[in-house]
């Protein structure tokens, strides 16, 4: 637990409900106050009531696309962090994440990994 991540808060999106609980468990054991949802309209609810400082959202929701997500969170919180996690390494979705201002995050990924991504400095919209 570190003084930068004690009482920030976390939206936590998954439709994989083990690998939420997991990551839900890593955030929270590193001193996030994390939400977890598991489904695109819980977290665009989520987002509306209380926009949190850092989005971490599977790219793939069902019928739903976790950019979106990060799009509604961005436009709430400029200054928040939009992480964005797929199973497939593809560039041109990490093209559209960039230019989202998410950052990508290719699974399967280690607790460092996830952590490194949430961490980071946001990117300027000139890096975009």
């Amino acid at each position: 637990m570190t003084s930068s991540t004690v009482g920030k808060r976390v939206l936590l999106v998954d439709d994989d409900r083990a690998l939420l609980r997991l990551t839900e468990r890593w955030l929270t054991a590193t001193g996030y106050n994390v939400v977890a949802c598991d489904s695109f309209d819980d977290a665009r609810q989520e987002l509306a009531l209380s926009p949190p400082d850092i989005l971490v959202t599977d790219v793939r929701l069902g019928a739903f696309n976790g950019l979106h997500l990060a799009i509604l969170a961005n436009g709430q919180r400029p200054d928040g962090i939009a992480v964005v996690m797929s199973a497939y390494d593809d560039p041109m979705l990490r093209k559209e994440a960039a230019m989202c201002r998410a950052r990508y995050l290719v699974k399967p990924f280690t607790r460092e990994g996830l952590l490194t991504a949430v961490i980071q400095t946001p990117p300027a919209a000139a890096e975009v």
